[in-house]
């Protein structure tokens, strides 16, 4: 069967999420970055960002079966949650970092109650999903139930949640650990595509509109409502991971020194490394060049703090 509008881009998300993957597994795995756990969701997202149209595709080979309809729509309808959770890893990643030199009323277990949250809502919008799919198999139609409605409810709240944590955690700005502010800069960034996304989600679930069906609705207001917002998201994400100083064992002393028995520092080499030779090499790209503009500068911010 050759191929369609909604197949081609399928075929599309796969050729753009595939290195999107490889790059959050590095960053998931960068030493000093464990503590950041948003990176796990990152390669979560993009592994549904894969297998879901690999379903889609696969609907165009033999019999319809229903498993695969539902599976897609399963991995469309919950994608939001993944990205909540990338954010608020990335918040509680910042707050640890402010309270190393300054103490707040934010505290990391307000972000575990949104945590929560938005893992209950995931836990509806599957269930939900499963159930919309056993019907689509009997009516040919697909329509969201009560569950996926009470699961984007619960995530719209708790996005206007982390919107709120987002703008307390600005009054503390400055006592974020140099370096670290790009981090912030992505989760402020990336929050008005969350909420266009949020809005698209809102229309496929409680609007009875075929063109915002999550099956077989409007490809073009899907491409232009989720799927660029969602790959904006991740693009903004990972460029800010790479643009990160590389953490190491142990943090800077309060003057501002390193401490010089972590024969690992990667500040301070004794000799060059494998990832220093990448490093040269990945200089010479053009992409290269950008990331490279923000860690000099970085390190310019922590020079400056040493002296």
């Amino acid at each position: 069967m050759a191929l369609d509008y909604r197949s081609g881009l399928s075929v599309g998300e796969i050729c753009i999420y595939s290195p999107a993957v490889l790059v959050g597994i590095y960053l998931a795995a960068r030493p000093g970055f464990g503590r950041n756990w948003g990176w796990f969701y990152l390669v979560l997202f993009c592994l549904a960002r894969i297998i879901g149209p690999a379903m889609q595709l696969s609907t165009l080979h033999g019999p319809p079966k229903a498993s695969l309809y539902e599976g897609y729509a399963i991995l469309n309808n919950v994608a939001i949650s993944p990205l909540q959770l990338l954010i608020l890893g990335t918040l509680s990643r910042l707050l640890d970092s402010i309270h190393k030199t300054y103490n707040t009323f934010l505290k990391v277990w307000m972000l575990y109650i949104i945590y929560a949250a938005v893992v209950l809502g995931l836990i509806l919008g599957i269930v939900g999903s499963i159930d919309a799919g056993n019907s689509f198999e009997q009516k040919h139609v697909f329509h969201p139930g009560t569950l996926n409605k009470a699961g984007s409810i619960i995530l719209i709240t708790c996005y206007v949640a982390i919107v709120a944590i987002t703008a307390l955690i600005s009054i503390f700005k400055s006592h974020i650990e140099p370096g670290e502010n790009r981090l912030y800069l992505a989760v402020v960034l990336t929050l008005p595509f969350l909420l266009v996304r949020l809005v698209y989600t809102g229309f496929s679930t409680f609007s009875y509109n075929p063109k915002f069906n999550i099956l077989d609705g409007n490809t073009t207001i899907f491409i232009c409502m989720a799927l660029i917002e969602e790959f904006i998201i991740i693009i903004i994400f990972e460029v800010a991971g790479l643009a990160l100083r590389r953490q190491v064992k142990e943090d800077l002393e309060r003057a501002g020194q390193i401490d010089s028995s972590n024969s690992s520092d990667p500040i301070q080499p004794k000799k060059k490394s494998a990832g220093q030779i990448a490093l040269g090499l990945a200089k010479k790209t053009i992409f290269g060049h950008i990331v490279m503009l923000f860690v000099k500068k970085d390190h310019g911010e922590t020079d400056m703090e040493m002296q």
